[in-house]
């Protein structure tokens, strides 16, 4: 029996439900190529910045001085922008390139925080042909006077104006830590939302004990990591209106099967695309139609969700009963 490894997300069909996630390596057409010839059903462009835009426009000259002369440490707030990535004018025209490439849809991403005159570039990435658009809404709420409800409204109203400036399909990227994440998430689709990609993954510095100075310090995801996403989406399914797409954690064949059995839509890989470069997609997609086949599942479509909250026999218990399944059955022993 052949196995149907596609599924819908943001409206569009996919060979299967395996993604290349917006990061670096994504910019080159050429790679984009292998992607595709390796099985990735659709890959997200990496980010256009808000700083960027900014910058190139000249509106981010003050907060760029501002402070840096305060303490040593403070000497690089911000990344030089000239050598962080290429401009907006570059950016669109590799997106451009990009699109002309590959025949699997391609979506566009833009990485902000505030509503502002950079917004109208949304419309620009759309022109240049991608299939929809990412907004990586990466925002750490460090201002103790700022309320919930302020934060969850910054986020609604960049979503808003996203959504009224492109006409294409838009996920959101958003991270997880809201009062009551799934009532936000709920008003991220009434703003405008037809996907979220659970979750953003914040990267978090390091200190330096030599320098005494923050340094950036990115790690790869690890499995283990995909279980809060696992469990939101296994909340959501169903309940939100909005296409889900899982990311952070996502590296063997048995990671997606979970995340497919909780509901989600579609897989984003980034960390395992750099351990295992484009035919990791292969393995995974055969690892993928083998399982299921061997439970006897036709396709993506019939497993995903079963094991949602949605169908679960008691909704309301469905997350405590796990928590408290998992402190009871518990054997470790002290070393």
């Amino acid at each position: 029996m052949k196995v149907d490894l596609s599924t819908r997300y943001l409206g569009l069909t996919l060979r299967n439900p395996l993604v290349a996630s917006a990061c670096p390596l994504n910019q080159d057409a050429e790679f984009l190529v292998r992607l595709e010839e390796a099985g990735a059903a659709a890959a997200v462009f990496p980010s256009l910045f808000e700083e960027q835009i900014e910058f190139q426009q000249q509106q981010v000259f003050g907060l760029y001085e501002y402070g840096t002369e305060s303490y040593a440490e403070s000497l690089s707030y911000f990344p030089e922008l000239e050598d962080y990535n290429v401009g907006p004018t570059e950016y669109l025209r590799r997106l451009r390139a990009a699109r002309q490439a590959v025949r699997f849809p391609l979506i566009g991403s833009l990485n902000g925080m505030t509503v502002g005159g950079w917004i109208h570039f949304a419309r620009l990435i759309e022109d240049t042909g991608v299939d929809a658009l990412e907004l990586n809404v990466y925002f750490v709420p460090s201002d103790p006077r700022h309320s919930g409800e302020e934060v969850e409204r910054r986020y609604l109203d960049l979503v808003a104006a996203v959504r009224k400036a492109v006409r294409i399909p838009l996920a959101v990227k958003v991270g997880p830590y809201f009062t009551s994440f799934g009532h936000f998430a709920r008003r991220l689709v009434d703003a405008g939302a037809d996907g979220l990609v659970i979750f953003n993954r914040y990267i978090h510095p390091d200190i330096d004990l030599e320098a005494l100075a923050f340094r950036p310090n990115l790690c790869l995801s690890q499995s283990y990591e995909s279980r809060l996403s696992m469990m939101w989406i296994a909340m959501l399914r169903g309940r939100c209106g909005a296409y889900l797409a899982a990311t952070s954690g996502i590296h063997e064949v048995e990671d997606a099967v979970r995340m497919l059995l909780v509901g989600a839509d579609a897989l984003l890989l980034a960390s395992a695309l750099y351990r295992n470069g484009p035919a990791h997609f292969t393995q995974l997609a055969l690892g993928l139609e083998a399982w299921l086949g061997e439970h006897e599942y036709q396709g993506v479509a019939q497993m995903k969700g079963s094991l949602s909250r949605e169908n679960c026999p008691n909704p309301e218990a469905f997350e405590r009963i796990n928590y408290m399944r998992s402190l009871v059955a518990f054997t470790g022993k002290p070393i």
